[in-house]
C-alpha cells in the first residue's frame, strides 16, 4: 500500500479551497514550489492528476473533484481522533482559526477571548473580524460566529445566544429633532441608518408582529458597510438603526440610544458554525461553553418585543440585514 503524507493531504485540501499555490503557501509559511512539490507527491501516490495548471488558473480535475470530500473526511476523522485520545481535560494546544463579525468582535468578544487564552497558554488563536460572512469551506478558519439564520445544510452549528433579537434605536437627540415613531409605518419619514453588504443595501427591514413577519422599505441619508460605524451614526444622532440586541445593549443601558415601539423587532439567534461535527475539537466545544457563559446575562434588559396593533403592510423581500 502506498504511503500518503499527512502534510500533502493538507495542502491538497487548503490548494483546494484557494484555488492558488501562492496563497496555499503563504498561509502555511511554505514556498509556493514546495506546495507544488507536495501535490505532485500525493498526485503520484494516489496516480491521479488531482488539478488542472494553466499560467493563470489552478482547478481541480474531475477526479480531483470526486477525491477531495474523501481528503477532508479523513483529516476530520484524524483530528477527531487526536481530540478522543487527549480527552476533554488535556491542556489545550495548537491553533484555533475562528472568524467573527467585526463589531461584535471589537465590542464583546475581544476580552472573552483573552480570558480564554489566558486560561489555555499554548493554545494559539487567530482571530479573523469581518463584515463579511466567512466562507468556513474555502477561508482559513476553523468555526464562525455568525449573527441570523442560515439556510445551508451542509453547516453544522452550536446555539450561542438563541434568544437575542434585532431592535431598533435612536437617540435622545435625534428623537427630539425628529419625532419619535409610533408605528412601524413611521419609518418611511424618517432618517434610517443602512448598512451596507457586499454591494447590496440592507433598506428593508422585517418585523415579527403576531407571529407574522412585516417588511418596511426605509431610506436614509447615510449608507455604510460596517456595521459599528452604523450604531456610532445612530449614537451621534443621524438616525434610527436596526441592529442586533446585543450591538445596541451598553448603549440602550447608558442611555446613549433609546428603543422604539416597545421594542418590536426580530429574531436574530447567535451561533458558532463550521463544516463538519467532527470540527468540533474540545478547543471550540470549551470555547462555545464559556460563549454561552458570557453571553447569556446579556438577554437581560432586553424588551419582549409586544408592539401595539399595526396597519397592513405589504409583505415584502427581507432585506432587513444580517447585523
Amino acid at each position: 500500500m502506498k504511503m500518503i503524507r499527512f502534510d500533502d493531504l493538507q495542502l491538497f485540501v487548503r490548494t483546494a479551497a484557494l484555488g492558488s499555490f501562492s496563497q496555499a503557501a503563504r498561509e502555511a509559511d511554505l514556498l509556493p514550489g514546495q506546495v507544488a512539490a507536495a501535490v505532485a507527491r500525493l498526485e503520484r501516490e494516489l496516480d491521479l492528476r488531482l488539478f488542472v495548471r494553466t499560467t493563470r488558473s489552478l482547478r481541480l480535475t474531475g477526479e480531483g473533484a470526486l477525491y477531495l470530500p474523501y481528503a477532508q473526511e479523513v483529516l476530520a476523522t484524524l483530528r477527531e481522533g487526536q481530540a478522543r485520545v487527549q480527552g476533554e481535560d488535556a491542556e489545550l494546544h495548537g491553533t484555533l482559526q475562528l472568524s467573527a463579525p467585526s463589531d461584535f468582535g471589537r465590542n464583546l468578544l475581544l476580552p472573552w477571548l483573552s480570558a480564554f487564552r489566558a486560561a489555555h497558554p499554548r493554545l494559539r488563536l487567530h482571530l479573523r473580524l469581518s463584515d463579511e460572512v466567512a466562507d468556513v469551506f474555502r477561508d482559513p478558519v476553523d468555526v464562525a460566529i455568525r449573527i441570523g439564520y442560515f439556510d445551508d445544510a451542509n453547516y453544522v452549528a452550536l446555539p450561542l445566544l438563541e434568544g437575542n433579537r434585532r431592535v431598533l434605536a435612536a437617540s435622545p437627540g435625534y428623537l427630539q429633532r425628529r419625532g419619535t415613531p409610533t408605528r412601524l409605518e413611521d419609518l418611511r419619514e424618517h432618517d434610517c441608518l443602512v448598512y451596507q453588504l457586499n454591494g447590496r443595501a440592507y433598506d428593508r427591514w422585517s418585523f415579527e408582529v403576531d407571529a407574522r413577519r412585516t417588511v418596511i422599505p426605509v431610506r436614509g441619508p447615510l449608507v455604510c458597510d460596517d456595521a459599528d460605524v452604523v450604531r456610532r451614526w445612530a449614537v451621534a444622532g443621524e438616525g434610527i438603526t436596526y441592529k442586533s440586541w446585543l450591538d445596541l445593549r451598553e448603549d440602550v443601558r447608558a442611555g446613549r440610544l433609546q428603543l422604539l415601539l416597545d421594542g418590536v423587532g426580530s429574531s436574530i439567534p447567535l451561533q458558532l458554525v463550521c463544516p463538519h461535527r467532527k470540527q468540533f475539537s474540545p478547543a471550540v466545544r470549551q470555547l462555545h461553553a464559556q460563549l454561552r457563559q458570557h453571553l447569556q446575562p446579556l438577554l437581560s434588559g432586553m424588551p419582549d418585543g409586544v408592539a401595539r396593533p399595526l396597519s397592513p403592510t405589504a409583505a415584502l423581500a427581507d432585506n432587513g440585514g444580517p447585523p
